[in-house]
């Protein structure tokens, strides 16, 4: 990690954002981390270049191994997670696919949340089973269920939490126990409740990942992932994986935009997480909406786990139903006219932007998972996955007061 004056463990998780990983510019003092906008680097001598290509002398050699800019990022990343180390990579799923790559092998099983993001769905039902893996969907809010699809061969134990887009709560510190006892590693995706909201290696998970692209950088101009852990973890990720296999290193511009759009991170999570609450109870009290899934209601059958494992905090993500019947339509009419009817929000799969984002998963994130699967997780035709922004809150609840009252 960059070295620094701050004892970051002593400092607050607003400036561990803004300051960990980040120093002047040695070279020109610098604030703002530059963008290392290069392939290669220089060596002095041929002696120089041999240290460090054998990790005997820290440096650069090639950007897609080691670059200044994503190491900055790096270091900021494992601060604000308590990791030891990270590996920044080129989309969320070349962070998810860097983990399975590096720690996977023919014979391994994969016990695997049910309901996961679409594409990582996809690789686990059919990328790892074609090179030997074997793979167990199971509802790992089910300890019982988790504990049934334990076998010799089980090597991680993958889930959302919450899960995308039902928003379940999958217990992190006793799936973790549960796993640990039979040696086996919990890989959690971070991606919709990050820090300061959950931190899953505190709860006592081994590798936590995300898809930078959303809350993280969280202005909707970046692709990226980042994946951390130990340092025995991620150097093995990152070598033989995310450098090596899947070549795919976050570029330094975009590990630019992530530094600067963590800086915000903590006052942005605080206003995604109360404009969403407020957008929660409205749903809930609308006559046409039938169900409204997000944590933070009182109503839900986990909100007392959710407020443990979630610092009161509960995320900007929801999802909700609306009602068969309204005006002569079924549910999922009347959900896309509601939708089409929006002014403000944006018809779009990404979440964590400014903008408030609205989609309709069954036909877009999770298009690709069989119809049996997709229902059996519980993504209906008529569900509706919500990303709260962070407009003022009553602009956005009048923008949906008047999509209903257009239906």
């Amino acid at each position: 990690m960059i070295v620094s004056k701050i004892d970051f463990n002593k400092a607050g998780f607003g400036t561990r954002a803004i300051h960990a990983g980040q120093e002047p510019d040695a070279l020109y003092g610098a604030l703002a981390t530059p963008i290392y906008q290069t392939s290669t680097f220089c060596f002095e001598t041929v002696e120089k270049g041999t240290s460090i290509f054998k990790g005997e002398t820290p440096g650069f050699a090639y950007s897609r191994s080691g670059n200044p800019t994503k190491a900055a990022l790096e270091s900021k990343l494992a601060w604000i997670e308590g990791g030891e180390a990270c590996v920044a990579t080129g989309s969320g799923m070349g962070a998810v696919g860097g983990v399975l790559v590096a720690l996977l092998e023919a014979g391994d099983h994969v016990i695997s949340g049910d309901c996961i993001y679409g594409c990582s769905a996809l690789v686990m039902r059919e990328t790892l089973t074609k090179f030997g893996v074997k793979v167990s969907f199971v509802d790992t809010s089910d300890l019982e269920a988790v504990e049934r699809a334990v076998t010799e061969k089980t090597k991680i134990v993958y889930f959302e939490t919450p899960t995308n887009p039902t928003m379940k709560i999958t217990d992190i510190a006793a799936v973790s126990e549960l796993a640990h006892r039979h040696k086996i590693r919990v890989v959690v995706d971070n991606t919709f409740a990050p820090p300061p909201v959950q931190f899953p290696l505190k709860l006592g998970a081994d590798i936590v990942l995300h898809s930078i692209t959303k809350y993280l950088n969280g202005h909707g101009d970046v692709i990226g992932g980042a994946v951390i852990g130990t340092a025995d973890d991620v150097a093995l990720i990152q070598t033989s994986a995310v450098t090596k296999i899947c070549g795919s290193a976050v570029s330094p511009f975009n590990a630019f935009l992530t530094l600067r759009g963590m800086q915000t991170l903590e006052l942005r999570m605080a206003r995604h997480c109360s404009n969403a609450m407020a957008v929660a109870e409205y749903l809930e009290r609308n006559p046409c909406v039938k169900s409204v899934y997000y944590p933070g209601l009182k109503s839900s059958p986990q909100h007392d786990l959710a407020s443990k494992q979630m610092n009161g905090m509960y995320g900007g993500i929801m999802s909700f139903e609306l009602k068969d019947g309204i005006h002569g339509l079924d549910g999922f009419s009347a959900a896309r006219k509601m939708i089409n009817q929006l002014k403000m929000a944006s018809i779009a799969v990404s979440l964590g932007d400014p903008e408030t984002l609205i989609q309709h998963p069954a036909s877009m994130t999770h298009a690709n998972m069989p119809e049996e699967d997709r229902l059996a997780a519980g993504i209906t035709n008529e569900l509706i996955r919500l990303s709260v922004g962070l407009e003022n809150i009553e602009d956005i609840l009048g923008d949906f007061e008047q999509a209903f009252a257009a239906l």
